[in-house]
C-alpha cells in the first residue's frame, strides 16, 4: 500500500469510526499530505508501508524543522501536524502490525495556550446589564442578565454557574459555594448586584423549589452552555464588542480588574479556584501603567 492509500484509509476510518468533523478531516488530510510530500523528498521516493514502519524520530524532527524554518509554521500548527502523524502511525500499527518507532520518546513543540482577553470594566458592566436585552422573552432576558452578572461578579466558569441549583442561589454576605474542576469546592463572596439580578430572575419564575436548576433553558431543562454563548454572541454583535467577548472573558475580566485595582494574586487564585498560582498569572493581565503605579505605592524604596 502506498502512503497516499494509507492516508485515504485513515481519513475514511476517522470519518466512519470516529465521526470526525469535515473541518478536522480537511485539516488532518492536509497535514498528512504535507508529511508524505516531505517524506517523498526526504527518502527519495514515495513512501509505502514498509518505509512508514521504518521511520525514526529523526525523520519526524526533520519534517517539523523544515516546517518551522523553511515554511515559517508556528508551534501550534506543528503541534497539530504532529498529532495527525501520531494518529496516522498508530492507525497503521493497529491495522498492519507496524511498529511506530518514530514516536518513541518524541516530544512535540510546546504550545502555550493564549490568555483570554479581558473586557474593559465598562464593557463588562454593559454585558452584565444589557446582554439579556436581545431576548424576546422577558423571563429569558432576566435569566441572561442574572447569569452574566454572576459570571462577572463572582468570576465563575460557565459550567460552575450552570451546575448551581435554586437552593444554592447567591446571597450577599453569606458567600457562594462553588464546585469547580476535580469537584473541588471553594467559597466566593457575593456582591449585592449579583444577588439582586438572580433574585429578580427567580421571582419571575414564581419561586421555584430548591432542587430545580438555577438557570433553565427555554424548554425547562438545565441551561446548555452553548445557548448562553450564543446569547452573548448575539449581544456583542449588536453592541459592537470584540469577538473575544465571551462568557469565559467575563471570568477573566473579573480577575484582571481585581488585580488591576491592587488585589492580591494569591487571593485571586483562591477566588478562581486555580490549583496553581502560575495558572492565575497566565490568566490575568494588567497594563504596564497600573503595574508601575502599584509598585510605586507598595515598594518602600519606590520614592
Amino acid at each position: 500500500m502506498t502512503g497516499a492509500g494509507a492516508r485515504a484509509a485513515w481519513l475514511d476510518w476517522l470519518a466512519r469510526e470516529r465521526r470526525a468533523s469535515p473541518r478536522t478531516l480537511a485539516a488532518y488530510g492536509a497535514d498528512l499530505a504535507d508529511f508524505l510530500g516531505f517524506l517523498a523528498r526526504h527518502l527519495g521516493a514515495e513512501p509505502d508501508l514498509a518505509a512508514l514502519g521504518a521511520l525514526r524520530p529523526a525523520d519526524l524532527r526533520a519534517f517539523l524543522a523544515e516546517r518551522a524554518v523553511k515554511d515559517g509554521v508556528g508551534n501550534a500548527t506543528r503541534a497539530r501536524q504532529l498529532a495527525a502523524i501520531r494518529g496516522f502511525l498508530r492507525f497503521l500499527a493497529k491495522r498492519h502490525g507496524l511498529t511506530p518507532l518514530a514516536l518513541a520518546g518524541l516530544r512535540g513543540p510546546r504550545v502555550r495556550p493564549p490568555a483570554p482577553r479581558a473586557l474593559t470594566p465598562e464593557q463588562a458592566r454593559d454585558v452584565a446589564a444589557e446582554a439579556g436585552s436581545v431576548e424576546n422573552s422577558a423571563l429569558l432576558a432576566l435569566r441572561d442578565t442574572a447569569l452574566f452578572t454572576l459570571l462577572y461578579g463572582c468570576g465563575l466558569r460557565i459550567s460552575e454557574a450552570l451546575d448551581l441549583d435554586v437552593g444554592e442561589a447567591p446571597r450577599a454576605g453569606t458567600g457562594l459555594k462553588v464546585r469547580g474542576k476535580g469537584d473541588k469546592e471553594r467559597i466566593v463572596p457575593v456582591l449585592p448586584a449579583v444577588e439582586a439580578a438572580v433574585a429578580a430572575y427567580l421571582r419571575a419564575r414564581g419561586g421555584p423549589p430548591p432542587g430545580q436548576p438555577l438557570f433553565l433553558g427555554a424548554r425547562g431543562d438545565r441551561l446548555d452552555p452553548a445557548v448562553a454563548q450564543r446569547a452573548l454572541r448575539n449581544y456583542r454583535r449588536l453592541a459592537g464588542l470584540p469577538e473575544s467577548a465571551t462568557p469565559h472573558a467575563l471570568r477573566h475580566s473579573f480577575a484582571t480588574h481585581l488585580l488591576g485595582a491592587g488585589g492580591d494574586l494569591r487571593a485571586i487564585q483562591e477566588l478562581l479556584g486555580h490549583a496553581s498560582l502560575s495558572t492565575t498569572q497566565r490568566y490575568t493581565s494588567v497594563d504596564a501603567v497600573r503595574l508601575l503605579e502599584t509598585w510605586r505605592k507598595a515598594h518602600p524604596r519606590a520614592e
